[in-house]
């Protein structure tokens, strides 16, 4: 049957099985290139058509990528960016040069998938006798990038990097995040464990450019791009230093480079957490010659969906869902409101996150808390997420008031009616959250 419409494609996608919803250990009947290579053989490689960057890492990720695509942009290169999750819409995973592609655009990629598909024969040598949800859209991206004549593609991973399906890229260049520890049920208990599943993004003679990371994941890094003869590029080593400060207007950064020079900028993209990014993607865009006289002005302008977005007059909303990441959003939120008492913050964060580590930062910043469901996308525990903040509260003496509201949309008027006049609410801990609460204010 046709696809007609994106709803129709999105459905289709996701009728295959879905491993974004999965939280344990790689196995090799799932997670395996084999399949995918066969399955872009079969559709004709369109990943072959384009240039492209490929991106790793635990957080930072889509940002860095999304600053990287604007600069590609700002070049006048027609430019694919496929990131995930999404927040709400699902045509924020692929989008051409900053928009979404075109509605026919969408469906005419989702047919030609479904035709290429439905008359490929799956060897039981590859455990999974259909490809998975993320094989599908990451060959769908690579589809619409091909048939919307795309010059540059930037690609983040969906999980790791070793087994990642877009790992099928021989990509021009590859950018390795911040690294912690995270899905450690699937990419290991280690930094080092799960920086040598990134380092496999490091193709053999190309250039490699490494945020700031653990001296752990640095060294990891480092051996694979000796293995590969790719010559790395270290923000460690060619930043001098950064100073970033949260304002209404956006984040203002000065970047001091080792060689003298220095960059001013004002973001759009709120949260001390950019200066990082963007020092990333300058690097990068500057060392490949991507850069020119509307680059800044491209990074400056650029937002992600869920990355300290403001979606309403003081309700902020972030996909933070590590240590690191938590503690530097929430240290930006307190330069904008720093009134503890009068901010609320709606946190839900999936099962295997570090539970341990985020709640008593969120402790330490907020007298207001609401524990709500991050979405049923994947599994969650908000009875044994409330049990830790209370006993951390006890612990700890916090007078806090700590409120457990599964449905979101209860919680955001909870939240409303907790906030201060001169306060402010932010929700974190999950992308999954951010697009309930999302949804839920576009129907209040």
């Amino acid at each position: 049957m046709e696809l007609k419409c994106f709803a129709d494609v999105v459905a289709y996608l996701e009728g295959f099985l879905n491993l974004e919803k999965k939280t344990q250990h790689y196995t090799t009947r799932e997670y395996r290139l084999d399949r995918m290579i066969a399955l872009l053989d079969h559709v004709g490689n369109p990943q072959e058509s384009f240039q492209s960057i490929h991106l790793a890492g635990s957080k930072g990720k889509g940002s860095t990528a999304s600053f990287i695509a604007s600069g590609l942009t700002a070049m006048g290169y027609k430019t694919g960016l496929y990131m995930s999750p999404h927040l709400v819409d699902y045509r924020e995973r692929f989008t051409l040069s900053g928009t979404y592609f075109s509605d026919e655009a969408l469906v005419r990629a989702g047919n030609l998938l479904k035709t290429s598909v439905g008359d490929f024969s799956f060897s039981d040598e590859w455990g999974e006798t259909t490809p998975t949800t993320f094989e599908l859209l990451t060959t769908y991206a690579y589809l619409l990038f091909k048939e919307e004549k795309c010059e540059w593609a930037v690609v983040e991973t969906g999980l790791g990097g070793r087994l990642d399906a877009t790992n099928t890229l021989q990509s021009s260049a590859s950018v390795l995040c911040p690294i912690e520890l995270e899905h450690t049920r699937i990419l290991g208990s280690t930094i080092g464990e799960i920086a040598s599943e990134k380092a496999k993004i490091i193709k053999a003679g190309q250039p490699v450019f490494i945020g700031l990371v653990p001296e752990e994941a640095k060294e990891v890094f480092l051996k694979e791009c000796r293995k590969q003869r790719a010559k790395p590029f270290l923000l460690e080593e060619l930043l001098a230093g950064y100073e970033t400060r949260t304002t209404l207007e956006g984040e203002r950064v000065t970047l001091a480079w080792s060689d003298g020079t220095e960059d001013r900028l004002l973001l759009s993209m709120k949260g001390s957490i950019q200066a990082q990014n963007v020092a990333l993607a300058l690097l990068t865009l500057r060392t490949l010659g991507l850069f020119g006289g509307r680059t800044i002005h491209a990074l400056e302008a650029n937002t992600v969906p869920g990355r300290f977005q403001q979606v309403a007059p003081s309700l902020y909303i972030d996909g933070a869902h590590t240590p690191a990441s938590l503690s530097a959003l929430t240290r930006s939120f307190d330069e904008l409101y720093p009134s503890k008492d009068a901010n609320v913050v709606i946190y839900g964060a999936l099962e295997d996150k570090d539970h341990l580590h985020m709640a008593p930062i969120i402790l330490q910043h907020f007298n207001k808390i609401i524990i709500s469901r991050p979405g049923t996308f994947k599994k969650s525990d908000l009875q044994k997420l409330f049990s830790i903040f209370e006993a951390l509260k006890t612990e700890s003496r916090s007078t806090a008031s700590i409120f457990l509201i599964e449905d979101n949309s209860q919680a955001l008027e909870k939240a409303y009616m907790l906030k201060g006049e001169d306060g402010a609410i932010l929700v974190c801990g999950s992308f999954y959250l951010g697009g309930g609460i999302a949804e839920a204010l576009k129907r209040r």
